[in-house]
C-alpha cells in the first residue's frame, strides 16, 4: 500500500483575528523553534476577518518568508471554520495549532510530536497553571467536567489551542459554529488516540479575549450537537425513524380500537379525548419520519458539495507561481481574444 507523501515534517495552523501586536513576536518565536528543531516546515496563518492590521502585516509577511502561508477568509467566519480551512491547506506529516494571542508557549510543540510518534493521532495540551481570571477557569472547569462525563473522554483541557495531530487526524476534522471547543471529543468518538500533555500556559500580554459569558451556555449546546452528530450524522432516520414509527403505531392502534367501537354502535367518539390524542400521535409519527428522511435527503447532499475552501478571499505563499487566487471579487474577467475566421 502506497503512503502519503508530504511536503514537510511540520505544519502550523494559527487563526489570527485583531492580534497585530502579537504577531511579530509570535512568528519569532516559531521561527526559532522550528529552526532549533530542524524540521522542515510552513506556518498557516487564517486571518478570520481583522481589521486593526493584522491583514496587511501578514500578506507583507508571506512576500519575505517563504514558510508563510497566509489564508485570508471574506468575513469573520469564527475559529472553527479557520481551522477547518487551514487544515485543508496542510502539506505536513504533523499539525500543530496554537492561538495567536501569545497564551501559548511555541516550544511546547516539539513535546506534543513526540507523544504523536508513540501512536497518538491527536495530542491536546493541559493548561495545568493556567494564566486566566477565575471568570474563565472556572466555567471552563465545569464544561471540562461534564464533556468528560457524557463522552467518555477523560480530559483536563477540552478547549486548549495548543494541540498537535496527525495530518489524516485533522484533515478529516469538519468543524463549524464553535465546535473547535470539543476537538478531540470528535477525534475520540471517530475512532482516534487521543493524549493529552501539561503545556506552559502564559498571560495575555496584548488585546482582550474574544469569548463572552455566553459561552458556558453555548457550549452546552454545541456538546449535544458533538454527541448528536457523532451517532446520527450520516443516518439521522436512525434518530427520528424509531421514535416516530413508535408513535405512529400506538396513534393508529388507537384509531383502530375506536374504529371497531364507532362500527359497534358507539357514535360519541367525538366527545372522547382518546380520539384526539390517537390522530396526534399518528401525525407526530408522521412528522418525525418525514424529518427523517428530509434529513437523510440533506447529508447526501452536504456530503456532495463539501468544500472546505470555499470560505476564502485568497491565498498568498512564498513563492509568486504559487499563489492560488480562490476568490477575487473585484477582478474582472478578462475579454477572450478574437478567433479568425476558417
Amino acid at each position: 500500500m502506497k503512503k502519503p507523501i508530504y511536503t514537510f515534517d511540520v505544519s502550523l495552523v494559527i487563526p489570527v483575528y485583531n492580534e497585530v501586536e502579537s504577531l511579530p513576536l509570535l512568528h519569532k518565536k516559531i521561527t526559532q523553534v522550528m529552526t532549533e528543531n530542524d524540521y522542515s516546515w510552513e506556518v498557516i496563518y487564517i486571518d478570520d476577518g481583522s481589521d486593526d492590521g493584522s491583514t496587511h502585516w501578514l500578506e507583507d509577511l508571506s512576500e519575505h518568508d517563504e514558510h508563510v502561508v497566509v489564508a485570508i477568509q471574506r468575513r469573520n467566519f469564527g475559529k472553527a471554520v479557520a481551522l477547518t480551512t487551514g487544515f485543508a491547506l496542510t502539506r505536513g506529516r504533523f499539525i500543530a495549532t496554537l492561538d495567536s494571542d501569545l497564551q501559548d508557549e511555541p516550544n511546547e510543540i516539539p513535546r506534543l510530536f513526540a507523544e504523536l510518534e508513540d501512536g497518538y493521532d491527536i495530542v491536546t495540551g493541559w493548561k495545568e497553571t493556567r494564566k486566566d481570571p477565575l471568570s474563565k477557569r472556572i466555567p471552563s472547569k465545569i464544561a471540562n467536567g461534564f464533556t468528560s462525563l457524557m463522552t467518555g473522554l477523560r480530559l483536563n483541557d477540552m478547549n486548549s489551542g495548543l494541540k498537535a495531530y496527525r495530518a489524516n487526524c485533522a484533515k478529516s476534522l469538519r468543524l463549524y459554529g464553535d465546535l473547535h471547543r470539543y476537538v478531540p471529543v470528535i477525534a475520540y468518538l471517530n475512532g482516534y488516540k487521543v493524549s493529552e500533555l501539561p503545556v506552559v500556559h502564559h498571560e495575555r500580554r496584548f488585546g482582550h479575549s474574544k469569548y463572552g459569558p455566553g459561552r458556558l451556555i453555548r457550549g452546552g449546546l454545541d456538546l449535544i450537537t458533538v454527541l448528536f452528530l457523532s451517532k446520527f450524522s450520516t443516518r439521522p432516520l436512525h434518530l427520528f425513524g424509531p421514535l416516530g414509527g413508535a408513535l405512529f403505531g400506538i396513534g393508529l392502534f388507537i384509531n383502530l380500537v375506536l374504529a371497531l367501537e364507532w362500527l359497534g354502535g358507539d357514535r360519541g367518539l367525538h366527545e372522547r379525548p382518546l380520539l384526539t390524542l390517537g390522530v396526534l400521535l399518528t401525525l407526530m409519527g408522521l412528522q418525525l419520519l418525514t424529518m427523517g428522511l428530509i434529513a437523510e435527503l440533506v447529508v447526501s447532499f452536504m456530503q456532495r458539495q463539501d468544500n472546505p475552501l470555499n470560505t476564502l478571499r485568497d491565498v498568498y505563499r512564498y513563492d509568486d507561481e504559487t499563489i492560488a487566487v480562490i476568490h477575487q471579487p473585484s477582478a474582472k474577467p478578462e475579454k477572450a481574444e478574437p478567433q479568425p475566421h476558417a
